[in-house]
């Protein structure tokens, strides 16, 4: 299932000021054309659709499982342990919460993992919803200012390239690659 973005975040990585500094612009003409390259440019890059497969400032999202498994993956990287909820719908069709000392937060080459201790005894789920287990977490490297600088580096460029009507990617693309994280 694919995750659903519960709370987005209240930042972009790169401010309009860093943008307008780094296209060269003084004047606030071209506000709205750069505000929106800059929103493309952090779309390219950050969160499921994007194409590092990681979340960038911190946001909160929502993944869906048909049942239990004694390990539920997330989608992405760098999740805030304490963030975590897990819910499931019991068989009397009643939202339940798992107690978080039954399970732990794992990060993995893969990203991370809810893993479940052996104390926990998976309950019966009801059969309402396609999605009877859920993960609420939150994912990301923090504040704006805690996201790579290199990131923030690209993300600038980008909006600069398609700000200057150029075609394709800029060489700066490159500096991102050991921060992609896709399953193998």
């Amino acid at each position: 299932m694919k995750p659903v973005l519960i709370a987005a975040p209240a930042e972009t990585p790169v401010s309009l000021a860093e943008v307008k500094e780094a296209v060269r612009v003084d004047f606030s003409d071209d506000d709205a054309s750069l505000q929106a390259y800059l929103a493309a440019a952090v779309a390219h890059l950050d969160g499921y659709s994007g194409i590092l497969g990681r979340c960038l400032v911190t946001q909160t999202w929502r993944q869906g499982f048909r049942g239990w498994s004694p390990r539920l993956r997330l989608p992405f990287p760098d999740v805030d342990a304490e963030s975590v909820v897990v819910t499931y719908l019991d068989a009397g069709a009643v939202d339940q919460t798992v107690a978080p000392a039954h399970y732990q937060v794992v990060e993995g080459h893969l990203g991370a993992e809810v893993v479940f201790k052996d104390i926990f005894s998976a309950p019966i789920l009801g059969d309402d919803r396609e999605a009877r287990v859920r993960v609420d977490f939150q994912a990301g490297y923090g504040a704006a200012e805690d996201v790579p600088a290199d990131i923030r580096l690209v993300i600038k460029a980008l909006t600069r390239h398609w700000y200057d009507g150029e075609a394709g990617e800029p060489s700066q693309m490159r500096l991102i690659e050991k921060y992609r994280c896709r399953p193998l």
